[in-house]
């Protein structure tokens, strides 16, 4: 089973220091949705892993939050792919918990659905966050210059760490993954 995991805020939707609080808030950065579909359509089934600490900050409640996850779901399903699972951490940072990222709970629990390793799978973020928890479950990052790609990929280039594939956006990011299947 093939999977891609993309983190959310920052990579499919234009993020907001104010939070994601709607559905009219929710507006897809340019080409993330057609390729959402390209991943589809070469056979990859599409997860989300995204910290959602507006939930507990009070910010949107769940009813908002799955209106929010419909829409982005029917913007896919109209570009002719879908999103197999969208997985989330309603926690404060504070609380400690295992599924926020940079914590690998929301990847174990992809696991679990979907009875799949993600060892080796893509996971696409634009965060440190998305890159370490990646790290962590052994799958091969990708960082996006969208959302807060830019300030990561310097923060990146800083720490003299290990090199992480960056890519402008979601769709260029999937143009790569699909030319890697054709290198096989």
């Amino acid at each position: 089973m093939k999977i891609v995991v993309l983190d959310r805020d920052g990579v499919i939707n234009h993020d907001s220091d104010d939070y994601i609080k709607s559905a009219e808030e929710f507006i897809p950065i340019k080409g993330s949705i057609p390729a959402i579909a390209r991943l589809c359509e070469a056979g990859f089934k599409v997860v989300i892993a995204t910290n959602q600490s507006g939930l507990a900050r009070e910010h949107f409640d769940e009813d908002q939050l799955s209106e929010i996850h419909h829409l982005m779901c029917s913007m896919v399903e109209r570009a002719g792919g879908v999103i197999d699972g969208i997985f989330y951490c309603p926690h404060h940072p504070n609380e400690d918990c295992s599924c926020r990222k940079p914590g690998t709970g929301l990847l174990e629990q992809i696991e679990n659905e979907f009875a799949c390793k993600l060892q080796g799978c893509y996971f696409v973020g634009d965060s440190l966050k998305d890159i370490q928890a990646a790290r962590a479950f052994d799958c091969n990052p990708i960082l996006v210059r969208t959302g807060k790609g830019f300030i990561t990929e310097q923060a990146l280039g800083e720490s003299n760490g290990l090199p992480v594939p960056t890519y402008d956006d979601l769709a260029s990011a999937v143009t790569a993954i699909l030319g890697s299947l054709n290198d096989v």
